[in-house]
């Protein structure tokens, strides 16, 4: 399967600063890759960078197989909103501002303009003039613009920005049915625990480098029991073939399993050896913990390295 997106050792400089260093990463068709960091960590320039708005001081990029650079028709093949946002028309209604783009893509039929309006949650607004339209309208005009063509590459900084939780929860559900329609999504985001809901994989950003990643689909199949004893639980299952890789946490065992409906299986081989199961559910994923960590431990990481060079 080729990669929808894959950056190798991706570096931008302006001057002698340099805003992104050395940042590698793949998604594939059907994922959805969340870049997440503080404010000024690079996000939005590699998301520049992958969608050909900027030339990398070094190394590559490749959507579908092509450098962006090199052969921009593959551009055709994305969608984007790149610093959220979109600039529209505010002389002309949103249903209008998505005809020009429609023109301008080629081969959008008038049934898709309403489609994604609709979709966006913004039918009744579609007569509205854009110069009246609130921040979440706006962002979320940006998504449906982004959507037109049925790309196979979506990529958006920031996308629900400013929004509603309503607006922002229909931003992350079209985000993911994209995904599960084949599209390869990449966006930038601050709202850590929606996309740890739907997410394929997320890159952590500090200072221009990706400091690390974290595969958030694996960690969804990983469920959890609370039992009276963790490591003789452990013990027991790692001897199960419907279990694929098991560890303890606390009070807790940590497992996930070689198919799910043998989660039935776990609470009755465990209490046949006499252990008792307190709880048993899915070991949910705390992303917003984990990236607090990481951040912290960069920083210190960071202010070690400084000292030893003085």
């Amino acid at each position: 399967m080729t990669l929808a997106i894959e950056t190798t050792d991706l570096s931008k400089r302006y001057g002698k600063k340099v805003v992104v260093n050395s940042v590698s990463f793949k998604v594939k068709p059907g994922e959805v890759y969340a870049l997440v960091g503080p404010n000024g960590a690079g996000k939005t320039t590699v998301i520049r960078l992958v969608t050909g708005l900027a030339f990398p001081s070094s190394g590559k990029v490749s959507l579908l197989g092509l450098d962006p650079h090199e052969k921009p028709m593959v551009r055709r093949k994305l969608g984007a909103v790149v610093e959220a946002p979109a600039a529209f028309y505010p002389y002309l209604t949103g249903q209008e501002n998505l005809q020009l783009h429609a023109k301008l893509a080629g081969d959008v039929s008038q049934e898709r303009i309403q489609d994604v309006l609709e979709m966006m949650g913004l039918s009744e607004a579609k007569a509205t003039k854009t110069g009246v339209y609130s921040l979440g309208m706006r962002q979320r005009l940006g998504v449906a613009a982004a959507m037109l063509t049925k790309p196979e590459v979506l990529i958006l900084d920031e996308p629900a920005s400013g929004m509603d939780p309503l607006s922002l929860h229909l931003v992350h559900t079209v985000l993911q049915e994209a995904a599960q329609e084949g599209a390869a999504v990449l966006l930038s985001t601050h709202h850590l625990d929606e996309v740890v809901a739907y997410c394929s994989s997320v890159g952590i950003m500090e200072e221009g480098r990706l400091i690390d990643e974290v595969d958030i689909a694996a960690r969804r199949e990983r469920y959890r029991a609370k039992v009276s004893d963790a490591l003789k639980a452990q013990q027991i299952l790692r001897g199960q073939d419907f279990i694929k890789q098991v560890g303890t946490r606390g009070d807790n065992v940590i497992f996930t399993l070689s198919h799910p409906y043998a989660l039935s299986n776990v609470v009755g081989v465990l209490t046949t050896q006499g252990i008792n199961v307190l709880g048993l559910g899915p070991d949910v994923f705390n992303l917003r913990a984990y990236y607090q960590d990481r951040l912290s431990t960069s920083k210190q990481d960071s202010s070690r390295q400084e000292s030893a060079v003085a």
